[in-house]
């Protein structure tokens, strides 16, 4: 059985993914538009962005036969400010970055409200994460800003060990050696906590939220 992975929101069901009948997969990609969307990668002011660069998933209320597009919500229930926000012009913002490639295929970069600036470099958790789960000692990982006064932010990993792994000062070393073989020099972890769980949701995604929260109170109690 051939699997095919897609994208979409409850607000707008699978517009982005695979279909082995009609494209290849590319491995770790998000997949293509499916027929009958119009979706671009955006910016802040709502303009399509350049091949490669990073920009916001938008859906086009339209379709691509002129029509409104069926899978569309029709409004947040009692909420008119906030389905007004959800919309730059007729582009509606999934809230998920992402580069497009020249094929048209768009490849995940984490949510819009999880990016943060550190030392003027902004950072995606995801691209970290993913890094990290690739050490052996590492079972799960997030990652999210750590206040710092002189550089904003610092980037801080919490990271779950695999089993038969302790905690050491070596460890935590060797982890950040292995992401700045991979990434750029200002995204590895300048601080990583070793904890036994993450804060999950009940659909199993990572509450950085929650973690962010915990991390600002610490720094904040500090001073």
């Amino acid at each position: 059985m051939t699997i095919n992975e897609m994208f979409g929101q409850t607000e707008m069901n699978y517009i982005v993914g695979n279909s082995h009948t009609l494209w290849p997969a590319k491995p770790g990609s998000m997949g293509r538009p499916y027929p009958g969307h119009r979706i671009t990668v955006i910016d802040d002011a709502g303009g399509e962005v350049p091949i490669g660069e990073l920009g916001e998933v938008a859906v086009h209320r339209v379709g691509s036969d002129g029509t409104p597009d069926p899978v569309f919500f029709l409004e947040y229930f009692k909420n008119r400010e906030a389905t007004e926000k959800k919309f730059t012009g007729e582009w509606c913002r999934t809230g998920d970055l992402a580069t497009r490639d020249e094929d048209g295929y768009l490849w995940y970069q984490g949510r819009a409200d999880d990016m943060f600036k550190a030392a003027g470099y902004r950072i995606g958790p995801s691209e970290i994460e993913n890094c990290l789960v690739k050490h052996p000692a590492v079972a799960n990982a997030a990652v999210v800003p750590s206040p710092d006064e002189t550089r904003g932010n610092v980037v801080k990993a919490f990271v779950v060990l695999a089993a038969g792994q302790a905690p050491s000062s070596g460890l935590e070393e060797d982890i950040q050696r292995h992401v700045r073989t991979f990434l750029a020099p200002y995204e590895y972890p300048k601080e990583i906590e070793f904890i036994d769980a993450l804060p999950m949701t009940t659909t199993g995604k990572v509450q950085r939220r929650v973690l962010r929260e915990r991390e600002r109170e610490r720094k904040l109690g500090r001073r």
